[in-house]
């Protein structure tokens, strides 16, 4: 068995678990801030969470306010409710079709990455990635726990590009995965090389 495949101690599991809690901390506590600074609570009743009106619209919870710049012509600081997945991708499914799906594929990922970075599987950037994916995941998770859709605020400035919403998770898993892609280029194969090198070589 080489180092890459021995299993991970105690003190990798806890160093871990501090960057996932750190991660986590930081995406809810932004999430929070942009709850109170970028929207208002509604007057009078607010509309059914996540369900279209007759026009097939959803109306969000609270109301936006002005948007911010963030970086002047860069990034904004817009609220926004995500009811969906990324990309807004089934917003308009039913509530239990949402939450079976996404709490099921969040478990189902959560479970599979600890059980893998406990057995050593792949390198440290795989090691450093399990805590991002973690977090980010179970952040927006935590999201639609409390509020039944997840809170963006992050937007390119649209005179730069038109992108959709987001948040700390999103960044957070999007570097998670970026490093998996990484541990992925750097496995070593049966001659020794890893795919990184044997294209360096190949070119």
């Amino acid at each position: 068995m080489n180092a890459s495949n021995a299993r991970r101690g105690p003190r990798a599991l806890a160093l871990m678990l501090g960057s996932l809690v750190l991660y986590g901390a930081a995406d809810l506590a932004t999430k929070e801030w942009a709850l109170e600074n970028l929207s208002q609570a509604r007057t009078g009743q607010a509309p059914p969470v996540c369900a279209p009106n007759e026009r097939g619209d959803l109306l969000y919870q609270r109301v936006p306010l002005p948007s911010r710049p963030l970086i002047a012509g860069v990034m904004r600081l817009t609220y926004a409710e995500n009811c969906g997945a990324a990309f807004s991708m089934l917003r308009t499914a039913p509530a239990w079709v949402r939450g079976g799906v996404f709490g099921l594929a969040t478990v189902g990922a959560s479970v599979m990455l600890t059980l893998m970075f406990v057995r050593g599987s792949g390198g440290r950037a795989f090691a450093a990635a399990v805590p991002f994916i973690l977090s980010g995941a179970l952040g927006n998770l935590c999201d639609r726990v409390r509020h039944g859709f997840v809170v963006d605020f992050l937007q390119v400035d649209p005179e730069l590009f038109v992108y959709p919403v987001f948040n700390v998770a999103d960044i957070v898993i999007v570097i998670g995965v970026g490093l998996l892609l990484i541990d992925g280029m750097l496995k070593p194969r049966p001659d020794g090389k890893s795919e990184l090198a044997r294209g360096r070589a190949a070119s």
